[in-house]
């Protein structure tokens, strides 16, 4: 097969109903339009973007006291942060919180445990009603803030709708981010009640964490309340007396009754559109962390979006994402309840007892959609776990995959090893905007490496460095046009400042993500290239870091890779190419040149790494992100002081000082004048409708 042509994976099978394709429907007869496929559909939702949000009002039927007296003032753009549904009334929680029936709307497993917790739609509505009372007895106000340091589990979610029924703001991290890595973010919005457990199973281990929680406590003086969850031991196992404000669960739950025992009726407070829901931080890894505050109708109405016309989810699905509390996956999986699905919690290793775990849930609660990080899928591959052969996975009609690129050579293992007749989906987005560009679309085909479209709403393009769309070559992730999950702002960010440094420094008036892609003319599906803050450009050709991965995280002595830029005092650029080996493979002459050969025969001789050098270790977010930016930093000679992100902060040190990188880099005696500030666009936004090689128009800026 030529290597250009896409290779087709899967289609959709034409006779099963689709939302997406009930919502074309409804905009043809609506509009009188005559929009045919997908593509069509997504480029009318881009060039009437104020009409599409309306109509996804209607079709997802927003609860709401009161209706909007516009969409969005469509003379605002996108870096004016326009605001959406102006003058409309909702509550978050009273949405999610619609079904009060004997469905089972959450599922909790965790690791070592044969058990697994039930909570119908009824008791989640019974359940956030005592949380509520008792922050109405503690007088919570609206816009205060209620934080989780708090596994993936049923308190995290009855906690937060609590929070979000009455208007206050919730945020969360894992328990895995260690007291340094908490402060980072708690600290910057000064929360009123923290909630959090005693221990957390992981790996097969007990881990403590009251130690954790104390040293955090501590250091948050407008904390008025610490609840802890009996979570792996019985309260009257434990000491909480030297936790200033601490509370065991029950006892807080108890302080919100009426004299008579019983808790008063669960209210929700009635809010505009763009009201605070969830704080979540960027990720730390060179810098003190980000405060991006997302609006609960923003947040709301794009999740319904991506859930039910993205996703095709129903009131029969039950859905996992394989998450943790600190990932923006965990806030985009528990808006599914707004759907009436089951919603499916695992807290522990994903491979303990065995790299089976998950499979067996699968298994044993009919989930019809699991989500995970792309690294587990590679981790599966190498173990030889081929679930085909070894569960029914009956209900299983989707895979999801992020946090990271989904390399060509998974999209062969799911259908090889997992199953052949359902959708994987690679999605790709951020916290940025809690929810996705791109991702999964049962109505348009799977290509192997490709993400399938762009998501319905979003105006997503390539740009290169003179501000114009490219097709068929790498370039700049950016959107063109306002969408309502933008962060409203950045928490004490008032100025504005950070928040236009954040997004539009790189092209004025245009939101530039931070990922450099590739659209494919032809099936529209995005290839994802990497970071750009780390994209390589030796010799004048640009790429991705991932198109090195994909290459040599095939071989099977190769464990984990690590690419990156070094420039020195010229501003030339070379690559240096990081080696993590298998157990038991010794680095050699003879891998590195397997691996010069390997690259420069399926990219190109420039390709190849000036550099190729051995690790024993890769730095990696909590989340499961291969950070790219900070060995840059360090291996220019900057210090990374920021560390509570990283899930082995050591492996940092790894890469400073070594001998083989001394003398590339001179000091620049010219250094850029202070006036030309990192505000100042590099080039100016331009939008170039005659430069795509499709039918499509570009959307005007």
């Amino acid at each position: 097969m030529d290597a250009e042509t896409p290779q087709l994976m899967w289609k959709p099978d034409p006779k099963r109903a689709t939302k997406m394709d009930e919502f074309r429907g409804i905009v043809n007869s609506t509009y009188n339009l005559h929009l045919e496929n997908y593509e069509e559909l997504w480029q009318w939702s881009v060039d009437n973007y104020a009409t599409f949000w309306g109509e996804c009002w209607k079709y997802f039927d927003i609860k709401h006291s009161q209706t909007y007296t516009q969409v969005v003032d469509p003379s605002k753009g996108i870096e004016e942060v326009p605001v959406w549904f102006e003058g409309s009334l909702l509550n978050f929680a009273e949405n999610l919180l619609r079904y009060k029936d004997d469905r089972v709307a959450l599922y909790a497993a965790v690791e070592g445990s044969k058990e697994v917790e039930r909570v119908t739609y009824a008791e989640l509505h019974t359940a956030v009603g005592q949380f509520a009372a008792a922050f109405k007895k503690m007088n919570i106000q609206k816009g205060d803030r209620i934080v989780g340091y708090i596994p993936n589990c049923v308190v995290a979610i009855e906690a937060m709708l609590a929070a979000s029924s009455m208007g206050a703001v919730w945020s969360s991290t894992s328990p895995d981010f260690g007291v340094t890595g908490v402060l980072d973010r708690f600290k910057q919005i000064k929360p009123k009640v923290i909630f959090s457990v005693d221990a957390v199973v992981y790996n097969g281990r007990t881990h403590d964490h009251l130690g954790k929680l104390r040293q955090v406590v501590e250091a948050l003086p407008e904390l008025e309340k610490v609840v802890v969850i009996p979570y792996v031991h019985q309260a009257d196992k434990l000491d909480i007396s030297n936790i200033p404000n601490s509370i065991f669960l029950p006892d807080f739950l108890a302080s919100g009754q009426c004299p008579d025992g019983t808790y008063p009726a669960l209210e929700f407070e009635q809010l505009p559109f763009n009201h605070p829901l969830y704080i979540m931080y960027s990720s730390g890894t060179t810098g003190a962390p980000k405060c991006m505050v997302h609006s609960a109708g923003g947040t709301l109405i794009q999740h319904l979006k991506e859930h039910v016309f993205h996703g095709n989810l129903t009131r029969e699905d039950n859905i996992i994402y394989y998450t943790t509390t600190g990932w923006m996956m965990w806030n985009w999986l528990v808006t599914a309840l707004a759907v009436g699905s089951g919603v499916v919690l695992y807290d522990g290793s994903p491979l303990v007892p065995g790299p089976s775990v998950l499979w067996d849930l699968v298994d044993s609660l009919d989930i019809s959609i699991l989500g995970t990080g792309a690294k587990w899928l590679s981790v599966l591959e190498d173990k030889g776990v081929h679930p085909c052969k070894t569960h029914k996975l009956e209900k299983l009609h989707t895979i999801l995959s992020t946090g990271s690129p989904l390399v060509p050579a998974s999209y062969d293992y799911v259908y090889n090893s997992i199953k052949k007749d359902l959708l994987l989906g690679s999605i790709t987005g951020g916290t940025d905007l809690v929810s996705c560009f791109a991702g999964q679309n049962w109505t348009v085909p799977v290509y192997r490496g490709e993400i399938q479209a762009r998501n319905l709403g979003m105006a997503i393009e390539a740009w290169n460095e003179d501000g114009k769309a490219v097709y068929g070559e790498s370039g700049e992730l950016v959107c063109i046009k306002p969408f309502p999950c933008m962060p409203t702002h950045f928490w004490n960010d008032a100025d504005g400042f950070k928040y236009k440094k954040a997004y539009f420094a790189k092209y004025r008036g245009v939101w530039a993500h931070g990922d450099f892609i590739n659209i494919d003319p032809v099936t529209k599906g995005i290839l994802m290239q990497g970071r750009s803050d780390g994209t390589l450009n030796p010799n004048g050709v640009r790429f991705g870091s991932s198109d090195i991965y994909n290459i040599v995280e095939r071989l099977k002595e190769i464990q984990d890779s690590l690419c990156v830029p070094q420039r020195n005092h010229l501003n030339e650029e070379r690559v240096i190419l990081f080696l993590k080996m298998a157990s038991g493979v010794t680095f050699d002459p003879e891998v590195v040149k397997r691996v010069k050969v390997l690259i420069r025969s399926e990219l190109s001789a420039r390709h190849v790494p000036a550099l190729i050098l051995e690790t024993k270790d890769i730095p990696y977010t909590i989340s499961g992100k291969k950070v790219e930016v900070a060995v840059k930093k360090i291996i220019a000679g900057e210090e990374i002081v920021q560390r509570g992100a990283f899930s082995n902060p050591d492996s940092l040190d790894l890469y400073k000082n070594l001998p083989e990188l001394q003398g590339y880099y001179k000091p620049n005696k010219n250094p850029i004048p202070p006036t030309q500030s990192a505000m100042q666009p590099v080039k100016k936004a331009h939008v170039d409708t005659t430069s795509s090689p499709t039918s499509e128009t570009a959307p005007e800026n």
